[in-house]
């Protein structure tokens, strides 16, 4: 009987080493719990990123306000017959120049 104790205890511990050491092992599977959450977490982002730039297309495909809007923007460009003006801000303080 005591033999059959001594053995069940040492699979015990071999099968507790294998859970805790081994591979697969419950650090292993936490750590991959964790990228799995993170690269959840990016996909979500990147599946509202790709929403936006495909409803931005679907804009510059059927509409010329789109277009319009984009040209002024990002190029600078106007309408014929419109004129453009440039406010520069004047800067808060002028620099004192050091004279020696």
């Amino acid at each position: 009987m005591k033999f059959v104790y001594i053995t069940l205890l040492v699979l015990l511990t071999l099968l507790q080493i294998r859970l805790w050491y081994g591979n697969g092992s419950l650090p292993d599977v936490w750590t991959l719990e964790e990228i799995k959450s993170a690269q959840i977490e990016e996909n979500k982002k990147l599946t509202v990123r790709n929403q936006s730039l495909a409803a931005e297309v679907t804009d510059l495909k059927s509409g010329m306000e789109a277009v319009e809007e984009r040209a002024r923007s990002e190029m600078g460009m106007i309408k014929s017959g419109e004129t453009f003006y440039q406010i520069v801000d004047k800067p808060d303080s002028v620099p004192a120049i050091i004279q020696e």
